[in-house]
C-alpha cells in the first residue's frame, strides 16, 4: 500500500479530511473526475474576476472554530449577501424585511406590515396545509407568496406549487427590521482571490490526480491505499443496485459583457415564472471589483437524470428511505468511509461541510 488514504473527490470535504490526515502524518492520494480541484466551490479567473463556476458560494457561519479554521487558508473580505428580487417590473429586497414590505405596500412601520400579513393569512383559513402553496400562504400571506415565492419555487422544482409537498418549505422568515443581510450568522465573507486557493492550500502535500473516474478504474486505485474516503454519490458507488437517489440539477450560462457594471448587485433573483432563469450572478461584486468588463451567469434549474451533475437532493420520504438503505450498506464497509454532500445525500452549507469533515477526521484519525 503506497498511501494511507485514497480520497475520492477533491471538493471541500475531501480536501479538509486530506489536510487533517496529512497534518497527522498520513499520506493521501486524491482523485477527482473533474479536470480541477475544489468541487463546487471552484473559482476561475476570467477578465481578472473570480468566477464561481458552479453557482454563488458565500461563506457564512456562527461556528467560531470553523471560522478560525478556514481563515488559516484564506483572507476573507467583508462581503454581505443582500440579494434583490425582480418580479415583472418591480424590484424587492431579500430576505423578506421592512424594505420589502415598504416597497410592496407603501408602508413604513412593522405594525403596518404585520397587520397586512396577519389579515391575509386569516382570510385564507388554512388550518392543515396540504401542499407547498398552502404552506407558504399560511406563513407569509398572498402578496409575498405570489410575487416572491410561487414562480421562483416552481422554477426550482419544475412543478406547480400545488403539486409539491408542504414540508419543502418549513418556514419563510419574516424580518420586521430594515435589514437586507440575508444571513444571521456572526461571520460572513468571500475569500479574496477565490475559493480555489483554499482548496490548493488544503491539498498541499497530497498527490492529486484530476480527470479520473475512480468508479471506472476502481480495481487499479483501491489497491493503492489502506483506506478510502468516497465523497461521490453513495448510490453510484453501489452501482445504483437499490435504485437511483433523486436530485435537482442546475445549468449555467456564463458570459463576459463589455461593461463595468451589469446589474449593480452580486445576486438578483427572478421570481416570476415567465423568466426562464432563477437568478443572475454578477461575479465581480463578490469582491467589489472595478474591472472594465464584467462576467454574469444565468442559472436554470433543471430535472436531473443519471449522468447529470447532482446539486440538490430531493429529501422526500422515498429518497430518505432509499438513502438509509444505502447507508446500511456503507456501514458494513471495513475499508471505505463515506462523506460530503453526495456521500451523505444532504445539502450542506460550506461551514457544515468543514465541521463534518473535521468530525470524521477526529473520529478516524484520532
Amino acid at each position: 500500500m503506497k498511501y494511507d488514504y485514497l480520497i475520492v473527490g477533491a471538493g471541500l470535504f475531501g480536501a479538509v479530511f486530506a489536510r487533517e490526515a496529512m497534518d497527522r502524518g498520513r499520506t493521501c492520494l486524491v482523485l477527482d473526475r473533474r479536470d480541477h480541484i475544489g468541487g463546487n466551490i471552484y473559482t476561475e479567473e476570467v477578465e481578472g474576476i473570480q468566477v464561481h463556476r458552479y453557482g454563488a458560494h458565500i461563506f457564512h457561519t456562527s461556528d467560531r472554530q470553523v471560522w478560525d479554521y478556514v481563515n488559516r487558508f484564506a483572507e476573507f473580505n467583508n462581503y454581505i449577501n443582500a440579494p434583490v428580487a425582480v418580479y415583472k417590473d418591480e424590484l424587492y429586497n431579500l430576505p423578506f424585511n421592512m424594505n420589502t414590505f415598504s416597497r410592496m405596500w407603501n408602508i413604513r412601520t412593522p405594525r403596518e406590515a404585520k397587520e397586512i400579513i396577519d389579515a391575509q393569512i386569516a382570510d385564507l383559513h388554512i388550518e392543515e396545509p396540504r401542499n407547498l402553496e398552502e404552506q407558504a400562504l399560511s406563513l407569509v400571506g398572498k402578496d409575498v407568496y405570489e410575487k416572491l415565492v410561487k414562480g421562483y419555487t416552481e422554477k426550482q422544482w419544475g412543478r406547480d406549487c400545488r403539486d409539491l409537498p408542504a414540508f419543502i418549505i418549513r418556514r419563510l422568515p419574516l424580518r420586521f427590521t430594515y435589514d437586507n443581510n440575508y444571513f444571521n450568522d456572526r461571520y460572513q465573507g468571500i475569500p479574496m482571490g477565490g475559493y480555489t486557493r483554499i482548496a490548493e492550500k488544503l491539498l498541499a502535500g497530497a498527490d492529486v490526480v484530476t480527470g479520473v473516474d475512480y468508479l471506472k478504474e476502481r480495481e487499479t486505485y483501491e489497491k493503492m491505499a489502506s483506506k478510502i474516503l468516497f465523497t461521490g454519490m453513495i448510490d453510484e458507488y453501489y452501482g445504483y443496485r437499490l435504485g437511483a437517489l433523486e436530485y435537482r440539477s442546475v445549468r449555467f450560462e456564463t458570459e463576459v459583457l463589455d461593461c463595468g457594471n451589469y446589474q449593480g448587485n452580486a445576486v438578483v433573483n427572478y421570481t416570476d415564472r415567465e423568466v426562464p432563469w432563477t437568478r443572475i450572478i454578477e461575479h465581480k461584486h463578490f469582491e467589489f471589483g472595478t474591472q472594465e468588463k464584467t462576467v454574469i451567469s444565468r442559472e436554470y434549474s433543471s430535472e436531473w437524470k443519471v449522468g447529470d451533475e447532482p446539486y440538490y437532493p430531493v429529501n422526500d420520504d422515498r429518497n430518505s428511505r432509499l438513502y438509509e438503505a444505502y447507508a446500511a450498506l456503507a456501514a458494513g464497509e471495513e475499508k471505505v468511509l463515506f462523506g460530503g454532500r453526495l456521500g451523505s445525500y444532504q445539502y450542506y452549507d460550506m461551514d457544515k461541510v468543514i465541521a463534518a469533515a473535521l468530525e470524521l477526521a477526529a473520529r478516524e484519525l484520532g
